[in-house]
């Protein structure tokens, strides 16, 4: 008799686990929304109202400061080298965790998690005094003509620190769902491993790729911390978009910050609908292939 009730109990028991009350379940989404509200819908307001506060013509007048043209295209310059570079990462090392084992394994992984775990300001700071010209490698390279810090060399570097966990934590766990099933059948089949991987592996990969890279670009547009560090804030040279907008707002120049910020908020929400787009390919994907 018990064990023929069982299964009826383990239903009865995860319904009152997962159904709540009307009014708990009521209680949880106003909790919710209001968080979302106050911490997120109403600051991406005030910026596009602070924005506007003064007329569409002052709004476009910010684009056409020469400052502002310079931080926006060393934004777009970092991110178009940046991101392609952490593509490449990402595929290989997700490649070498998912489809071998050898020695190191974990550390490599724990390498990748790294910096999300260490301060941005402190990646920053790491590379000062490596590169930087009292660090270890500064004087040698500045006698060969070689300035990485306080140029855009050290931006890329230090956003490339910040950005390269995004692709390779997409495809890990991807990969390694997959297995190596697919890859063998080519190989058996005479494909070479080139080919193995542009028929079979990127196209099974190619949805969490995209992911990855937009997380990536995502942060490496609007990285602060460490970039500010490596910088030297010089006025048309080494200023990304986040840095000028702080350089506007400490001057007052209020409109024109909330301009500079409007922009890296309207990526952001550009970000937001092409990321929900994925997520929802992403996920079709992964339950396509659990199907089968």
């Amino acid at each position: 008799m018990s064990d023929a009730l069982a299964p009826a109990i383990r239903i009865a028991a995860t319904r009152r686990v997962t159904e709540e009350a009307p009014l708990t379940r009521y209680l949880l989404i106003g909790v919710a929304v209001a968080f979302l509200g106050l911490f997120l819908l109403l600051p991406l307001a005030v910026v596009f109202t602070e924005a506007l506060t003064k007329g569409a013509g002052a709004f476009f007048a910010t684009f056409d400061e020469p400052d502002a043209r310079a931080a926006i295209r060393l934004t777009l310059l970092v991110a178009a080298i940046v991101v392609p570079l952490n593509a490449v990462f990402g595929i290989c090392a997700a490649w070498a965790i998912s489809k071998f084992s050898f020695p190191g394994k974990s550390v490599l992984i724990t390498l990748i998690d790294l910096p999300f775990s260490v301060s941005p300001v402190v990646s920053g700071l790491v590379y000062v005094l490596v590169f930087g010209s009292q660090g270890l490698l500064g004087p040698t390279l500045s006698s060969h003509g070689i300035q990485i810090v306080f140029a855009i060399p050290g931006i890329v570097l230090a956003t490339i620190f910040v950005t390269f966990p995004f692709v390779a934590r997409e495809l890990i766990p991807l990969m390694q769902e997959q297995g190596t099933v697919e890859e063998e059948a080519a190989l058996t089949l005479g494909a070479s491993g080139f080919r193995t991987f542009l028929t079979v592996t990127l196209p099974n990969i190619k949805w969490g790729l995209l992911y990855g890279v937009l997380l990536a670009n995502a942060r490496a547009m609007g990285e602060f911390g460490a970039v500010s560090v490596v910088s030297g804030h010089i006025r048309g040279l080494t200023n990304t978009i986040p840095l000028q907008v702080e350089i506007l707002y400490n001057e007052y120049n209020i409109v024109s910050a909330f301009a500079l910020a409007s922009l890296l908020a309207g990526l952001a929400l550009v970000t937001l609908g092409i990321k929900t787009l994925l997520e929802w390919r992403y996920a079709g994907q992964i339950a396509g292939r659990r199907r089968h």
